[in-house]
This record gives C-alpha cells, structure tokens and sequence, in this order.
C-alpha cells in the first residue's frame, strides 16, 4: 500500500493524534533528550504503544456496541463516574484551554512581538472557534493532515540536521534503560505521548467519518496505527534535536523557545525560525482539534443523561446542536481570564489531582468493560490488550501517586 493510499485511508486518528501533540508532549519530550540525550527514546514508542491500545478499546467498543463508550459508562456503571467525569471535563477544559493559548501565543510572539503573549492567545482561540463553528469535519480532516504534516516535516528535519551518535539513537530505541533519579521523567514522557481526555473525542471523529459498524474495526486499527506511529516518530525527533543542541530551559513552554535558540549555531537562523513554525503548527493544532473535539463528550452526555438518545441512532451530527455551540464557546471564550489572572492554588491542585485520576480510571473501565463478553461478543478483550491495559493502568496510576504526593508536599 502506498503512503498516499494509506493517508486517503486514515481521518480520525491523524486528527486524534495532531490534537494530542501540544505543548506538553514537546515540553516532556525535549526535557527528557535535554537530560538524558537519547537514552528515553524507548519511553516515547512504548507511550506510543499503550496510547494506541487504549484509544483501540475506545474505538472498538463503540464499533461493537453502537453506543459511544461515554454512553456506556452512563449506562452500564454507578453515577458516580458520570458525575466525575462531567466535573473534571469542566475543570479540564478551564485549565487545559488556558494553557493552550499561553502556548499558542507564545509561539506566535517569537515571530510577531509587536502584540503580547496573552493577546495572541485570545487571538488564535477566537480564529479556532471560528474555524470550528462554521467548518465541517472534511475540513477539519484535511486540515490536520497539512498540521500533522508541517509538524512532521519540519521537526524531522532539524532532528536530521542535529542528529547525534547513531549508535546511541539504535541504543535508546531499542534498550529500555532507567536513568539514576529518571523514573518519574520516564513514566512522564510515557504517559505524555499524544492526549488524555481528547482521546475519548476519537470515537466521535469516527461517527464524523461515517466509521459505523463491526466492519470497520480493521480499517480503524491501520489508522490508529499509523496515528500514533506518527506521533511516536515525532516524540523521538523532539528528543533527538533537544539532545542534539543541549537547551539551557527545561521546563515550561520557554523550553521550545530554548532549543529554538540552541539550533541557530548548527543551523543558522534558518533552523530556527522552522523549528519555530513546526511548534506553532503543533500547538495550534492541538487547539482546533480540543475546541472542535471536546465539546461532543457533553453534548453527548448532556442529551443522553437527560433524554436518555443514543447519538449514532441520529444520522445528523450534533456539532450544530445548542449544547455543542455552548460548550465551544464556553471552552473558547472563558478560560482567557486564565491569561491575565493567577490560577488560585486550590484550582492547580484540584485539577492536577483529577486529572492524574482520568487516565488510570480510563484504562480500568476499558480493562473491565471491553473484557465481557456479553456487550462485546467476539471482540471483547484478548490476552495481549488485557496485558497491555494492565500496563497502563500500573504506569498511569503510579503517575497518579507522583501527583498527589508532588501537591500535597508542595
């Protein structure tokens, strides 16, 4: 199969994918190369991995029940979780949207100073919304793509320019090691790669695509396939040129701008400004596809909550509908205050301990639900998923832990 008829197949994983490549993937990814170099390179594949078998789950339940997975939790568990969710969807997308227009702004200052970081921002949340409001989901497909690709391109090629010891690079990839004091940085970049709740929008972009049916279950694992192997090959030249050029910054969103700096002497001012335009794609990709994704896990939980409709029973989709439009707007326009105002210490801490919570959580439900056989027949759980979200879950709640102990003794 040739790559353009493996793209022409793909949709809905190259736009879960663009949308999970955001500022922190390259933050965790170019401070991990910056202290280790290429000795974590394995971290970012197998991140990749488990990534891919979790948004799987996610894509198979609802390819073999007709019911999103959202639904399912609704239907099938305690309230309690529906409660959560909704509440940390609130609180996840005030933080989460405040710190993608930090990042986007960020990166349109380093080209466009003449305006600050906070009001380039709200511009590129403002030009999201618009984007999402009036466009429909081809458009959004094929914008990703050319996301996906500008970040691709561009990352790859520094790292090419950059490249350190061969042999190191085959070693990191393929050796896992654990530096002396790197575990917390490690199972970091392995649960960093590419999303967290935005993977949950996956099975909504595939009812977008009109992906229906038990049929289409080979047709999304090529697409998750080459998803995430995209956003793994990107979380390794991310490492690979930040080891390369060795930035003074590791941490925060200042790291791009560091590494940015650091490329001038081994690629001139050219490097630079690519890198740059690479990190900007990245980050302002990854808003359009939270804006555009997102608001569908409530629209969906608020109409079946309350009215009890299954959304792939409808042939419309709800992007148009008052509670989609409400929550982007919502998600566009509030969280700018975050811009100008400090975030109160209870927020941090609150968000940071739930959002820790949503991954482990996630790969428990799938481990549990995905694993009978009578809502999923024939493709219920195997041994190697069951092995795999048993993994996750270990790895996820161990990060779980780091969290609520790097909070509370703060």
């Amino acid at each position: 199969m040739s790559v353009m008829n493996l793209l022409r197949r793909t949709g809905p994983g190259i736009i879960v994918a663009a949308t999970g490549l955001g500022a922190g993937d390259i933050v965790a990814a170019s401070a991990a190369g910056a202290r280790f170099g290429t000795v974590l390179l394995w971290a970012v594949i197998f991140g990749g991995i488990l990534k891919y078998v979790i948004t799987e789950g996610i894509g198979r339940w609802q390819l073999a029940t007709d019911t999103t997975l959202l639904e399912g939790w609704i239907d099938r568990l305690p309230r309690l979780f529906s409660w959560y969710f909704v509440g940390y969807l609130f609180l996840w997308t005030f933080m989460v949207a405040a710190a993608m227009m930090a990042a986007c702004g960020l990166a349109a200052y380093a080209f466009f100073p003449g305006l600050s970081v906070a009001a380039w921002g709200a511009i590129h949340a403002l030009a999201a919304l618009v984007i999402v409001w009036i466009g429909r989901y081809q458009m959004l497909e094929a914008a990703m793509k050319f996301f996906i690709g500008l970040m691709f391109i561009t990352v790859l090629y520094c790292a090419i320019r950059v490249l350190p010891d061969m042999g190191g690079i085959l070693s990191g990839m393929l050796v896992p090691r654990v530096p002396e004091a790197g575990m917390a940085l490690v199972l970091g970049v392995i649960g960093g790669v590419g999303g967290s709740i935005t993977i949950m929008s996956y099975g909504y972009w595939m009812r977008e695509a009109g992906w229906q049916g038990k049929e289409m279950m080979p047709v999304m694992r090529v697409d998750l396939a080459v998803a995430y192997g995209l956003t793994a090959a990107f979380g390794v030249a991310i490492i690979i040129v930040s080891a390369g050029v060795h930035p003074e910054v590791v941490s925060g969103n200042n790291m791009a701008l560091a590494v940015a700096d650091q490329l001038v002497p081994v690629m001139g001012e050219t490097g630079k400004w690519i890198f740059l335009f690479g990190f900007w794609g990245a980050v302002f990709s990854s808003m359009i596809g939270v804006w555009h994704g997102v608001p569908f896990l409530f629209a969906n939980f608020l109409y079946h909550f309350r009215q009890h409709t299954h959304l792939l029973e409808s042939h419309a989709s709800i992007s148009k509908t008052p509670a989609y439009r409400g929550y982007l707007a919502y998600l566009a326009i509030l969280p700018m205050s975050l811009l100008l105002l400090e975030r109160p210490v209870w927020i941090v801490i609150t968000y940071a301990v739930t959002g820790a919570i949503f991954m482990p959580l996630l790969a428990a439900l799938l481990l549990y639900m995905n694993s009978s056989r009578s809502w999923l027949g024939e493709h219920a759980n195997g041994w190697p998923s069951k092995i795999l979200l048993s993994i996750s879950l270990l790895v996820f709640g161990y990060l779980l832990s780091i969290e609520i102990l790097d909070q509370f003794q703060a």
